[in-house]
C-alpha cells in the first residue's frame, strides 16, 4: 500500500469559519445565540420541561455497572481483569461530585446538542488532604478522576480544527471569571453529543425540530395573555386635536400626547381600572378629546387552547414523549400509550449507551495509561436496562390524585 493511500482526501462538509460552527441554516440557532435559545425553551416551556424531567429521572434510576474484560475464547475473568474493574469502580465513586450529579451535568447535551466536559485528575493520597488534587478515599498514590466538569455551553466561544476537520481543542470565554479565553485540548475533554454528523462538535439539540412549533406556541400564548389582561371588547383609541400630532406641536402638547399614549397602553382590567380623561369642546361644540374602544374588524373566533395543544403535541412528538399528554386528553388508549412508552424507553437506552461509549472509548483508556496500567484489556461501563413503566399504574395514580 502506497503512503498516499493512507492520506485522508475528502472532508466532512461541516460549515465553519474561523473556528465557529455555522452549520444550522437559521442564524439565530448558531453558537452562543443558539445556546441561549435552547436554555429558554428548556426552562420556560412546561411540556419541554416535563419531557426533559422524564428523561433525566429515567436515566438517573439506571444502575451503571462495571464489567471486567473477558477472554473471548474462554469467557473467563482473570484476577488482573478483576483488579482493573475494581480500580475503575473506585474511580467512579471517588469524585468530588457523585456519579448521579455528574450525569445530570452531562445530560445537558440533550438540550444544547453537546456537553463539553473537562477531565480533572487527582493523586489518590489521603481523605484528610485539604488539597482537592490529592484528596481521596484511597491512599495508593494512583491517579484518579477528581471530577468530570461541565464547561457551560453558553461559554463556548470557538473550536480549533485540524486540516481534516477533526477537533483539536475548544476555546472558552467565561464572563464571570478573569481568566479571559482559555483553550482546552481535546485530550483533556470528554465531548458528549446527541449526533456526530459531519464531525460537528456541537451536535444537534433534541429540541431543534421543536423550535418552530415552540415559537408559534409562544407567540399565541403571549397574544392570548395580552387579550385576557385587557379584557376589553376592542382596541382603545384616543382622539386628540390635530396640532398635538403635528411636527410643530408645542412642548406642552408633546407632553400631553405622550401621557395619553401611556394611558391607552396601560388600559386593562385590574385594581387600577379607571380612566381620567379631559372633557373639552371646540367653538363648534365638538369634543376635542375622546376615548373609545375600536371593535375588531374580524368576526372569526379562534380556539387558542386547541391551537396551543396542537403545538404541545408536536413538541412532545420530537423526542417520542407525546405519551405524557395522554393524561391531559380525553382520547388515547393504554395499548397506544404503552407502545409509545416502549419506543421512548428504547431511545433513552440508546442515550445511556452513547454516554457509556464516550467513557469506554476515551476516559477509561486515558486514566489507565496515566497509571501505567494495561490499556489492551480494559473494563467497560455498561448501563443497566431501563425498568418497564406501567401505564395503567400511572393512570390509576393520576385518577386518585384528581379525586382526592
Amino acid at each position: 500500500m502506497a503512503a498516499d493511500d493512507l492520506q485522508e482526501i475528502g472532508s466532512s462538509g461541516l460549515r465553519r469559519t474561523a473556528g465557529f460552527v455555522i452549520d444550522d441554516f437559521v442564524v439565530g440557532l448558531q453558537g452562543q445565540k443558539g445556546a441561549k435559545l435552547w436554555r429558554e425553551m428548556a426552562d420556560n416551556d412546561p411540556v419541554i420541561g416535563a419531557m426533559l424531567f422524564a428523561i433525566e429521572r429515567l436515566i438517573l434510576e439506571i444502575k451503571w455497572n462495571v464489567e471486567p474484560h473477558t477472554d473471548d475464547e474462554e469467557d473467563e475473568v482473570t484476577e488482573d481483569a478483576k483488579a482493573a474493574a475494581q480500580f475503575l469502580e473506585e474511580g467512579m465513586n471517588d469524585m468530588s461530585d457523585s456519579w448521579s450529579v455528574m450525569l445530570q451535568q452531562i445530560l445537558s447535551f440533550l438540550v444544547y446538542g453537546f456537553a463539553p466536559c473537562e477531565i480533572v485528575y487527582k493523586k489518590r493520597v489521603c481523605s484528610k488532604q485539604k488539597d482537592g488534587m490529592r484528596r481521596s478515599k484511597y491512599t495508593d498514590g494512583k491517579i484518579g478522576w477528581r471530577k468530570i466538569a461541565l464547561r457551560a455551553q453558553e461559554t463556548v466561544w470557538s473550536w480549533e480544527f485540524d486540516e481534516n476537520g477533526s477537533v483539536d481543542a475548544m476555546n472558552q470565554i467565561d464572563p464571570y471569571t478573569n481568566k479571559g479565553m482559555v483553550t482546552i485540548p481535546i485530550e483533556k475533554m470528554l465531548l458528549f453529543r446527541t449526533v456526530s454528523a459531519r464531525g460537528n462538535p456541537e451536535g444537534r439539540s433534541i429540541l431543534r425540530n421543536a423550535y418552530r412549533p415552540w415559537k408559534f406556541k409562544r407567540t399565541i400564548e403571549e397574544i392570548e395573555a395580552v387579550g385576557i389582561e385587557r379584557d376589553l371588547a376592542g382596541l382603545p383609541v384616543a382622539y386628540v386635536p390635530p396640532t398635538m400630532l403635528s411636527s410643530t406641536a408645542t412642548p406642552q402638547e408633546v407632553s400631553a400626547r405622550e401621557a395619553i399614549q401611556a394611558l391607552i397602553r396601560g388600559i386593562k382590567r385590574n385594581e387600577n381600572e379607571g380612566v381620567l380623561f379631559p372633557l373639552a369642546y371646540d367653538p363648534q361644540g365638538r369634543e376635542t378629546y375622546k376615548l373609545t374602544l375600536l371593535s375588531s374588524g374580524g368576526s372569526r373566533q379562534f380556539n387558542t387552547d386547541a391551537i396551543v395543544s396542537r403545538y404541545d403535541q408536536r413538541i412532545s412528538m420530537v423526542v417520542l414523549a407525546d405519551f405524557i399528554l395522554l393524561g391531559h386528553e380525553k382520547v388515547g388508549s393504554f395499548a397506544l400509550g404503552a407502545s409509545k412508552i416502549d419506543l421512548f424507553t428504547t431511545a433513552i437506552q440508546q442515550i445511556c449507551s452513547s454516554i457509556a461509549d464516550v467513557f469506554n472509548d476515551h476516559a477509561i483508556p486515558r486514566l489507565f495509561k496515566l497509571n501505567g496500567m494495561d490499556t489492551e484489556k480494559l473494563p467497560q461501563i455498561k448501563p443497566a436496562q431501563i425498568a418497564h413503566v406501567d401505564l395503567a399504574l400511572m393512570s390509576d395514580f393520576r385518577s386518585e390524585e384528581h379525586t382526592s
